[in-house]
Parts: C-alpha cells; sequence; structure tokens
C-alpha cells in the first residue's frame, strides 16, 4: 500500500506533497516495520499501522500529525505490532467496540431472554431499570465505569434508601452477568461494590395485638379483603399466592392446597385447617370464578384491592389497643364517639391523634407499622411459641433452606426468659 519508505522526522513530513483529488499518498518508515502515514488532499496527516493479520491486511489508526509526535507513533505502533505478534488484532477489539451494543439494548435482551421468561419479580426490573438507568441506556457498555456505579449506588442511598440502594447495584450487576453470559467480553463495573448491610426485619404480632387485629379484621366490610386477611392468618401463605389462589388448586378430601408456583420455584402443599375450610366452602358456594377471591368488578381478574381495607384494619386495631390502656381509655372511648358522628373511618382515626396533641394525651405505641406480609411471619411465630420445631415451621411455610426459618427462633422471648428465671431461681435457692 504505501508508495515509498523514509526516515519519519519532522522536516520530511512538512514536505510531503499533497495527492491528487480523491486520493491518499501511502508513507512507510525505515526505522519501525509497519507504521506508515496517510496524507490527504486536505493535508491532514495520519499514522497508521500496516500489517497482515491472519491473511488479510488491516490498517490500525494510530492519531493525527503534530498531535501525536514521529516518536510517540512509533511507540505506540511498536506496543499495536507486539499485540498483533502475540496474536491479538486491535483492529478487530475497535470494532467489536463501535459495534458494541449499549446498556438500552443489553436492558431490552434482558427482559425478553431471560427476566420475563424465568423470574416472577420481572415486573419490578421492567419498572426500576429504566426508572434509575435510563440515563446510561444510549452508552455502550464497556463506557461505563465502576466508579460511576458506585456512585449511583451511594447517591440512591440517600435519595431512595439503603434497600432500594441494594436493589439497583444487584440490578447492575445481574444485567452486565447476563451480557457476559451472552458472549461480550467485558468487565462487570459493578464487580467488587458491597452491599450496604441490611436489617431482617422481625416484627410480627404480638400476642396483646392479636385479639385487636382479628376484632378488627371481623369488622371489615369489605367481605372479599376480610376473607383473603382470615386467610392469611389460617395458612401462613405468602400474600400473592393468596391473592392468586384458583378453586382448582384445593382438595376438598384431604383439606389440602396445592400452591403449584411459589417463590422458590417449587410446589407447596398446605394444610387447611377447618376455619379455613369452612370459610372457603362459604366463598364457594356463590362463587362464578376461576378465583377464590376475584376482582370485585371483574370476575377475570383476582383481587388486588387490598391496600385500603389493611389501612382500616390498622386504625381499627389500633382504637381497640389504646381502649384497652386503662390510662386513657375513657378518653379513647369519649373522643371516638365524637368524631364517628362527624368523619368517616379513615379520616377520625388522624382527627383522634390531633385531639390526643391538643389534649396532651400521650397515646401508646400504634399497630400501623404492621405489614400485610407480617402476618406470615405471625403464623410462623405462634408456631414457635407453642412448640413447633424449626423444622415443622419452615416445611409449613414452604421454606426451602433452614436459613429462612432461624429467624422464628428468636421472635418470642418467653421460652428464654421462663429458662432465665428457672436459672436464676436456681442459684439463689439456697
Amino acid at each position: 500500500m504505501p508508495n515509498e519508505k523514509f526516515n519519519f522526522t519532522k522536516a520530511a513530513l512538512a514536505n510531503l506533497p499533497m495527492p491528487a483529488k480523491g486520493k491518499r499518498n501511502y508513507y512507510s518508515d525505515t526505522q519501525v516495520k509497519g507504521l506508515v502515514v496517510a496524507v490527504q488532499v486536505s493535508g491532514a496527516v495520519s499514522f497508521y499501522v500496516y500489517k497482515k493479520i491472519a491473511g488479510k491486511p488491516e490498517r490500525i489508526f494510530l492519531g493525527i500529525y503534530p498531535d501525536l509526535s514521529v516518536e510517540n507513533a512509533r511507540k505506540l505502533a511498536k506496543i499495536k505490532i507486539g499485540q498483533i505478534a502475540e496474536g491479538s488484532n486491535p483492529q478487530e477489539e475497535l470494532r467489536l467496540i463501535r459495534n458494541e451494543m449499549t446498556l438500552g439494548d443489553l436492558f431490552e435482551q434482558y427482559m425478553t431472554r431471560y427476566s420475563k421468561l424465568h423470574k416472577k419479580s420481572w415486573k419490578y426490573d421492567e419498572r426500576e431499570i429504566p426508572r434509575f438507568l435510563s440515563k446510561w441506556f444510549k452508552r455502550r457498555l464497556s463506557d461505563i465505569k465502576k466508579t460511576e456505579v458506585q456512585y449511583l449506588h451511594e447517591l440512591t442511598y440517600i435519595e431512595n434508601g439503603l434497600y432500594q440502594a441494594n436493589r439497583i447495584l444487584e440490578r447492575v450487576r445481574a444485567l452486565y452477568n447476563k451480557a457476559i453470559e451472552w458472549g461480550w467480553e467485558g468487565t462487570n463495573p459493578a464487580l467488587g461494590i458491597k452491599k450496604y448491610k441490611e436489617k431482617s426485619r422481625d416484627r410480627f404480632i404480638q400476642p396483646a395485638e392479636m385479639p385487636c387485629i382479628i376484632q378488627a379484621i371481623s369488622e371489615e366490610a369489605n367481605i372479599t379483603a376480610k376473607d383473603f386477611l382470615w386467610l392469611l392468618l389460617l395458612t401462613g401463605a405468602r400474600k400473592t399466592n393468596t391473592l392468586m389462589m384458583r378453586w382448582e388448586e384445593l382438595s376438598w378430601e384431604r383439606s389440602e392446597w396445592r400452591i403449584p408456583d411459589t417463590k422458590n420455584g417449587e410446589p407447596v402443599i398446605v394444610p387447611l385447617v377447618p376455619r379455613a375450610v369452612k370459610l372457603l366452602s362459604e366463598r364457594e358456594k356463590d362463587s362464578n370464578s376461576t378465583w377464590v377471591f376475584p376482582q370485585d368488578e371483574n370476575t377475570e381478574k383476582h383481587f388486588v384491592n387490598h391496600k385500603r381495607a389493611w389501612k382500616r384494619i390498622l386504625q381499627r386495631a389500633t382504637i381497640i389497643y389504646w381502649k384497652q390502656n386503662s390510662k386513657i381509655s375513657d378518653w379513647v372511648f369519649k373522643t371516638e364517639q365524637e368524631l364517628v358522628l362527624v368523619f368517616r373511618e379513615d379520616n377520625y382515626f388522624n382527627q383522634l391523634i390531633k385531639h390526643a396533641k391538643a389534649d396532651k394525651v400521650n397515646l401508646p405505641p400504634n399497630l400501623l407499622d404492621i405489614r400485610i406480609h407480617d402476618i406470615r411471619r405471625t403464623f410462623g411465630s405462634y408456631q414457635a411459641i407453642t412448640g413447633a420445631s424449626l423444622q415443622i415451621i419452615g416445611k409449613s411455610l414452604g421454606h426451602r433452606s433452614t436459613q429462612s426459618t432461624q429467624i422464628y427462633a428468636r421472635l418470642n422471648l418467653d421460652p428464654v426468659r421462663a429458662a432465665v428465671e428457672k436459672a436464676t431461681n436456681a442459684m439463689f435457692d439456697f
């Protein structure tokens, strides 16, 4: 390809003739074999390495003169020639970078090839990944650096909290791991970034709180929501599995509910106590849906509107709980009766709190921090309280490993307290 060879110097390069219109002139360096310059009609001079790789001539761009000096061009050329000698193809690597997929392309593949096919939580991927990563969607995978992912993790912690920060870090790591699995030859920028330490939630409905919750559920006007919550208490099943419960999954003869697809990917058999069987049989009498808990307005869809009912129940249970407190019971009863005549239920609870501040009444802790998933933990904790082994608790809750069940060994302190009292009594019994 090169027209002639000479020793590249500043003076020699400055005196190169201009090529004919539409042409380029190429010249080789006598000091470094393979180093060439290309001269364009515009007068621009560019350095290249010209070598045959796997029998095919390749021209590898190094830089533009004089931004890249002759001395540095020779050093860079030697590096590229050494890489070629070791079997590498720098030109092919450049082509791969130019053709490399963007993070947006990877996200689309991740959703269609993996998440929607294999993850029950795919909707969270579909929502959360664009929410936090869409600003990077037009960038090539190799352009996103570890420092940027680290900053995103820290910023998300500040703006959205510890758990959200850890979840988005997990999703970045998962995206890149899939890209590598599918043939991308790069490094995962989330590698080596540590998640923030998370505290496992151990809230469950305490024995003193349980009668209040039960009474509040019994008084709930939304029958579907009420029955749904009753079944959670009676089975310890997960919320999503219960919402999606179908009549075909029930065995009346064996008093069993077979959940075909659970969080851990395995079917689970749930024994149904007589109270649960009675509730379900009553619902079946009036049912014209495949769902045990259909959406009120559309029997083709399962029930989802449980949040408002649960909020009402917690507010109602809190008032019942406060009425049991001898110090404030009279005030709570009197104030509630006044507010019921003026406000809706969800409103008079807030008004009750306002009146307490105005009247300088110190209200005890409320029950509003109880989540629906805590009902499942409550089911396991009551099994522990009544002496069930961790193996039995894990089996009833469909846990794959005993690690998930360990929390129930520390949820109730009564057995520990009894053991401590017994030990101290023995120490002082002399």
